[in-house]
């Protein structure tokens, strides 16, 4: 009985290929979240969302042209995306509490 080998994720050969292939990857986890949390934050606080969809899709790309560099640490420069994950998260707060009657 043969024992199939998983396939090969990453490059043996090429950082820089690992690298680009770690931001799309990382990119294609983090959009669910993302539509997920500016619809529902939006669904009161349209223009809030809007901005704070605005900074992450900006700290998306300062993530992925550092990342693009060969070297994960300048990754970092994209760090300011957490911003506007967390003015999300609490747009998503505000309109579950107003459905629920609590504002």
């Amino acid at each position: 009985m043969e024992v199939q080998q998983p396939p090969a994720l990453y490059s043996t050969k090429s950082d820089m290929f690992n690298c680009i292939q770690r931001v799309h990857q990382n990119t294609l986890e983090d959009y669910p979240q993302f539509l997920a949390l500016i619809f529902l934050g939006g669904l009161k606080h349209p223009s809030v969302s809007a901005g704070a969809g605005l900074v992450i899709i900006l700290g998306r790309v300062f993530y992925a042209l550092g990342y693009y560099t060969g070297d994960p640490s300048k990754r970092r420069r994209g760090g300011f995306m957490i911003l506007g994950k967390l003015v999300l998260f609490g747009c998503v707060i505000s309109t579950v509490l107003s459905l629920l009657g609590y504002i």
